[in-house]
């Protein structure tokens, strides 16, 4: 190991950094609050809340303020967009928080946007205060209580959807006035149907079936759907949910869009799939959380009461969800190694073995094979430890 003598002058260097961009987006939250309200507002006691995102995320006390805002805000600062003209984390997260600002409270999913500013990259909103995440929930020794929360963030992603489900051209109206390009539908479901079959062939000695590949492009197809469209977080990981006294509160809409709502009820097949520690849920779960989901789209998608059509609809995107993270993250895998029950490894196997459960549900006999075959040319790789560990709430 080589020692680096100057890591302490580096340290230092990295502490007044963060420290600069504290500062600067307090600075920046005071201006446009200032700007908003047509007076001076003071923040102080800033806390660096270290995002996980390119924005400098703060909290910070309201020390003076002649209106009533909360005691707490929190600002998120954004640096310059490293690609002009491409999708800009700042103006989706903007317009996500100006529409769902604009609904009625009992429709807002989320803390409300208090002030923003395109020029300065800044939003200041509303503070849920320290309550605990879903994931937080996940890994307590609590199943009952992760089980209730499990169940209030699919209804609160059912009425997110429910909510959005005819404001696209809103979202891109405020996109576009914000400055940000309206982002173009996604074009990774075709990469991933030319690019996984290969992938396959090459690394596990697969062939996949014409069949399946017809199958995988219809699921592609449903994905880019003009057919339930709603808004979408798009990172729908457990520490961007909080479990608050007036239900779960989404977080975190640097990716948000509008897109086909049945791409993220994937997200309740394959509970968190997108996370990198994604765990499994124990037999049952998914369904119930699919139940609840569905109790509160049906009033505007009534199409999907009908389980047979819910079915299979769940399945093309649980189908294309599965081939998404195998095309991520296949090409990087070390099938020379076991794998632990906590590993990403691990995960790749129990989802192509969900997947090919859910096929035969549905009688795509194709797909069932398939998925089956790939489930054991992983597993025969990864070894006997090869089955996805549940989250720490249902051991």
């Amino acid at each position: 190991m080589t020692v680096d003598t100057s890591s302490a002058d580096d340290s230092t260097v990295g502490a007044g950094a963060e420290t600069f961009a504290v500062e600067a987006a307090v600075a920046a939250g005071e201006q446009v609050l200032a700007r908003r309200f047509g007076s001076a507002i003071l923040l102080v006691d800033p806390e660096d809340l270290a995002g996980s995102g390119p924005a400098t995320v703060v909290r910070a006390t309201v020390a003076s303020s002649p209106f009533s805002l909360p005691r707490t805000l929190i600002i998120k600062h954004y640096p310059e967009p490293a690609c002009p003209g491409e999708a800009d984390p700042f103006a989706q997260e903007a317009v996500s928080y100006q529409l769902f600002t604009a609904l009625a409270p009992e429709e807002r999913m989320c803390p409300e946007l208090l002030a923003h500013d395109g020029r300065q990259r800044v939003l200041v909103i509303e503070d849920l205060g320290r309550v605990p995440t879903l994931r937080d929930k996940l890994r307590t020794t609590d199943a009952r209580g992760a089980e209730r929360a499990l169940l209030s963030w699919a209804r609160s992603l059912g009425r997110l959807h429910a909510s959005t489900a005819t404001r696209e051209a809103d979202f891109n109206a405020l996109l576009r006035r914000l400055g940000g390009p309206v982002k173009g539908e996604d074009t990774t479901p075709a990469a991933v149907c030319a690019q996984v079959p290969v992938l396959l062939e090459e690394r596990l000695d697969i062939e996949t079936p014409a069949p399946v590949r017809e199958r995988a492009k219809l699921a592609a197809e449903m994905a880019r759907s003009t057919e339930y469209r709603a808004f979408s977080p798009v990172d729908l990981l457990p520490d961007n949910n909080l479990i608050t006294s007036a239900g779960v509160r989404f977080l975190d809409f640097e990716r948000g869009r509008v897109r086909n709502a049945l791409v993220d009820a994937a997200l309740l097949r394959l509970p968190f799939a997108t996370a990198p520690d994604a765990l499994a849920l124990p037999p049952g779960m998914s369904e119930a959380m699919i139940a609840a989901w569905r109790s509160e789209v049906a009033g505007v998608w009534p199409a999907l009461v009908d389980d047979l059509a819910l079915a299979a609809y769940l399945v093309d995107s649980e189908l294309m969800l599965v081939w998404t993270l195998t095309w991520e993250m296949l090409p990087t895998l070390d099938l020379t190694r076991h794998a632990t029950p906590v590993s990403r490894e691990a995960a790749l196997v129990t989802w192509w073995r969900d997947l090919a459960k859910q096929a035969v549900r549905t009688q795509l006999d194709d797909v069932a094979e398939h998925a089956t075959r790939v489930a054991a040319a992983l597993g025969a790789r990864l070894g006997p430890h090869a089955d996805l560990a549940f989250y720490p709430a249902f051991r």
